[in-house]
């Protein structure tokens, strides 16, 4: 039995879009050349594998790793700073649900509205937790395991 074309064209366009949505380094570098070209070779190097590093700005940290899940403000007697929150959520047992898929304008009742949201029994972390002093990454926290 031969597959109507509709069929086809159909799953051509929802996995174009599934992978739209998908952001990378060199995706993100693409839609910011002008930030990206006034970087030294050693930051573009760190950029392209979706590295950071301390003295990075804002701009170069959304190149790298996109943007935060959700962003916090801490204040201490040295100052304010701003802590950017990239999470992951996985399963009780450790076995993963969510990593690195942006998702912060999905709302429920949208169709790609992500499942791990609903997931009961979720682990919700930070993977990665940067912290902006005076507008450059003063520290970086990764989870390693």
């Amino acid at each position: 039995m031969k597959t109507p074309k509709f069929v086809f064209w159909a799953a051509a366009m929802a996995a174009t879009l599934a992978l739209a949505g998908c952001s990378t380094p060199e995706s993100r570098i693409r839609n910011n050349p002008a930030v990206f070209s006034r970087l030294t070779p050693e930051e573009q190097a760190h950029i392209r594998m979706g590295q950071i590093a301390v003295g990075f700005d804002p701009q170069m940290v959304e190149l790298a790793l996109g943007e935060p899940d959700h962003v916090t403000t801490r204040t201490t007697a040295e100052g304010a700073s701003e802590v950017w929150h990239y999470t992951t959520y996985d399963l009780p047992d450790g076995a993963p649900l969510y990593r690195g898929w942006y998702h912060r304008y999905y709302f429920w009742g949208d169709p790609l509205y992500p499942y791990y949201l609903d997931y009961p029994y979720r682990r919700e972390h930070d993977h990665i937790r940067v912290t902006f002093t005076n507008g450059k990454v003063s520290s970086i926290e990764e989870e390693t395991r």
